[in-house]
Parts: structure tokens; C-alpha cells; sequence
């Protein structure tokens, strides 16, 4: 049940709402195209389902290169870009300006072993297509926070926000992504993405900066927070605030080497943008918020498919009460 839930919980698919290509420009595609994109992408619905959900890890494998050379040849279409590809049980980004996006998925090897898998399709002006297919390599990474990276040494996530930011002429665009990292624990991300003057993506920049926490720490490139595997951890933009905002997190079992025990504890921490870089912010809210009064990035999803969202409430309720009673019996232990 545990793994079934793991896999569940895993489909990070999020609809985004920057559909304004899409729905503005589909008549540039004819529409024996769009009915053979159609064909396509119904053929690739299955293998996107598959290469999570099988229960072999052959089928996956086959599953995820069947998928992965359909969906090429279908973005090999004429102005494919405005094709949205609604049905794929993937990740799929339009940037803000609309002039690229991102897909990502997952393909599980294993229990201990889970990659991401991407591509970045430009907008064209001639409707040909220009893909930067993305590669993981996470699992070769040590340090994933110390580096600026390109396609080919990218730190994989499932995305499902994209902020996009601009300092001295230059786009910044910030991705908000999660990771299906271990048997015990998951991960979310926040990195940045840049094009370089080749207009080659680079992922990572030294935007995060600490300079205000009273323990000083140095900037880095990315920044990710790990958690137990059956919590439910915080991590979105609200746009009304202009802020990232992060559960603050705590181990429930008082062993803070342990990433796998962390849970939130019903504060919240924030990044905000000033002067060209992501400014860490502690203790962004006195007051604990309700459930549901703040963006959740992640859903679980029912046997229909849909989000439960009633499921995801009682699950951060039952995350606070036990991080509120790891604190209860810390504060017993250190007394005499």
C-alpha cells in the first residue's frame, strides 16, 4: 500500500494556467494536423501512464522509449508548440512570456532509484521545432546546490511553477519542482533557469542568498528542502505577496541528521525577489495559517484520476499534530 501510494502521490501532474498560447494560436496548426497530433497523443497516453504505473520495471523502461520517440515525432509537427498535449500524464509549462516550455516526467527504475526525464521546446517563429532535451544527473551529484548546470548535468525535478523575473535585461525564469528522491523522502526545488547567448539553457545561479538569517550561510545556486515520505511539505509562489513561500520543517523524532523524519511544523519561511537575487526570509508568517488557506503545489490523486484535496488536508493535519508532539516531547526531555 505504502509503494502504491508512493506512486500515486509521484504523478506530479499540475494544470498550469498559461494556456494563453494554446488557446490563442491553435489556428496555426491545420487541421489534418491537429488530427494526427491527436492520433499521436492518444497513442502516447497509455506508454505516459505505463512508464510510472507498471508494475515491471521492463514495462516502464518500454514504455517510457516508446513515449519518448512518439512524442518527438509529434513536436516534429508544424507549430506544435500551441499543440497543448492535454491528455499526457506529464508536466507541462508555458513560460509567463510564453516563449518556451517545459516537460517533465519520471521514470522509476527501482524503489531506490527514480529519474527525471525533460525537454524544452522553444517557440519558433517559422513553426519549426527547436528541443533541448534535459538530462538527470542527480544521482552522480554530491553537491546539487554548489553549481550552475546545462542540459546534460541537470538536476531533475517534476516542474510545476514557473516565475519569471528579469534583472538588468535578463530573464530569469524560477522553477518550482518536486522529487521523487528516496525510499524515505521526497524533495522539492526551487532553481533557476537562464538561456545563454547561444540561446542554450543554463540551469542555476547564485540567486539565493541568506544574508539576512541570523546564522549566516553562503549563497547558492538551487534550494530544496527533503522531507518524510508520507509528509506533505509546502513549497509555491503566491503572486498577491511576491513570495516563495516554504513550510519550516523539523524533525518529528528530534534526530535532525535525518532528513527522512522531517515534517512542517505550521510555520513558514519565504524567498523574496530584490535587486536581481531570491532573498531568504525566516519566520515570514507569527500566526499558523489553516489548512487550505495557502497554495499547494502538490495533489494526491484519486482512483478517478482527480485531486483529493480532502485526502491532502487530513494528511498535513495529522503532519502538524505529530510535529507539534515532537516538539512537546523535546522540551520534556531537556528538562531536569
Amino acid at each position: 500500500m505504502n509503494q502504491q501510494r508512493s506512486i500515486i502521490f509521484s504523478l506530479v501532474i499540475i494544470l498550469t494556467a498559461a494556456l494563453l498560447p494554446v488557446t490563442v494560436s491553435a489556428q496555426k496548426i491545420p487541421a489534418s494536423e491537429k488530427a494526427a497530433l491527436k492520433l499521436k497523443e492518444d497513442s502516447m497516453q497509455k506508454f505516459s501512464v505505463n512508464m510510472v504505473l507498471a508494475p515491471e520495471a521492463a514495462d516502464r523502461f518500454r514504455s517510457d522509449s516508446l513515449f519518448t520517440r512518439t512524442f518527438v515525432r509529434a513536436l516534429q509537427s508544424p507549430n506544435s508548440f500551441y499543440y497543448p498535449f492535454d491528455s499526457l500524464n506529464i508536466s507541462k509549462l508555458y513560460s509567463p512570456d510564453s516563449s518556451f516550455r517545459i516537460f517533465t516526467w519520471q521514470l522509476k527504475k527501482d524503489e531506490y532509484v527514480i529519474m527525471q526525464k525533460g525537454a524544452i521546446q522553444m517557440r519558433t517563429t517559422n513553426g519549426k521545432l527547436k528541443l533541448y532535451p534535459l538530462f538527470d544527473a542527480s544521482m552522480f551529484t554530491k553537491n546539487p546546490n554548489d553549481s550552475v548546470r546545462n542540459r546534460f548535468n541537470w538536476i531533475g525535478a517534476i516542474y510545476y511553477k514557473i516565475i519569471q523575473k528579469e534583472n538588468q535585461g535578463k530573464k530569469y525564469y524560477t522553477l518550482l519542482g518536486f522529487d521523487d528522491f528516496s525510499v524515505a523522502s521526497n524533495k522539492k526545488w526551487i532553481d533557476v533557469l537562464s538561456f545563454d547567448a547561444a540561446g542554450e539553457p543554463v540551469f542555476g545561479a547564485t540567486k539565493f542568498s541568506f544574508e539576512r538569517d541570523t546564522a549566516k550561510r553562503a549563497a547558492v545556486n538551487r534550494f530544496s528542502i527533503e522531507y518524510k515520505k508520507e509528509a506533505k511539505a509546502y513549497l509555491n509562489y503566491d503572486a498577491d505577496l511576491d513570495l516563495i513561500i516554504v513550510d519550516h520543517l523539523i524533525s518529528e523524532s528530534d534526530e535532525p541528521a535525518r532528513k527522512s523524519t522531517y515534517v512542517p511544523d505550521g510555520d513558514y519561511e519565504a524567498f523574496k525577489w530584490e535587486k536581481g537575487r531570491w532573498i531568504h526570509e525566516t519566520k515570514q508568517f507569527t500566526q499558523k495559517l489553516k489548512n487550505g488557506e495557502f497554495p499547494r503545489p502538490a495533489m494526491i490523486l484519486g482512483e478517478d484520476g482527480k485531486a483529493d484535496e480532502k485526502a491532502l488536508e487530513e494528511a498535513s493535519r495529522r503532519n502538524y499534530e505529530r510535529a507539534q508532539k515532537a516538539k512537546k516531547d523535546a522540551e520534556k526531555k531537556k528538562k531536569p
